[in-house]
């Protein structure tokens, strides 16, 4: 794949793989990172559990991203109702429910499952992209591992199994 131009949204378990492996300088110089408030505010929380290396600065957190955007309840009630019986934590709620108001070319970066199927059910699936992903169309060589759910590999079959089961049986 080429590398994206667009806007790249990611979660809070992106920002934070991405910050365990030392990849973030390199995903955030690559591309134009966006996110939601919720996010953020995630990305802090077990803050003291962490050991020093994995700790995140919100100040340069918040400066690395092209856009943090904070998302009304409404927003968050439209995309309940879009997608029912689909239990978002509350970062990914707010993320989906802002970049659904976009038409600009985004992609969503994102390993949960229920995340991914959502994307899935809403027909976004080709928007739906690895870290892996991301960071090899940089030219970005890991030095530690990605865990599985960043892979390539563990998102093409993820989504192939979402696809079948949002289909439903076969009439």
């Amino acid at each position: 794949m080429a590398k994206h131009f667009g806007p790249v949204f990611l979660d809070t378990n992106v920002i934070l793989e991405c910050h365990r492996v030392g990849a973030w300088r390199a995903l955030a110089g690559g591309y134009r990172l966006e996110t939601v408030e919720e996010c953020i505010a995630e990305t802090q929380t077990g803050y003291q559990r962490r050991r020093p290396e994995q700790q995140i600065d919100p100040t340069k957190l918040r400066d690395s991203f092209a856009a943090i955007h904070s998302v009304a309840d409404l927003e968050i009630a439209e995309l309940s109702v879009q997608a029912p019986g689909i239990a978002l934590d509350k970062g990914e709620e707010s993320l989906w429910s802002h970049a659904l108001k976009r038409n600009d070319g985004w992609i969503f970066c994102g390993p949960d499952i229920a995340s991914l199927r959502l994307g899935v059910r809403l027909r976004f699936r080709d928007c739906l992209v690895s870290l892996e992903q991301l960071l090899n169309d940089i030219g970005y060589r890991l030095r530690i591992p990605l865990k599985r759910n960043y892979t390539e590999k563990w998102l093409a079959e993820t989504r192939a199994a979402l696809i079948l089961m949002e289909r439903g049986p076969i009439d």
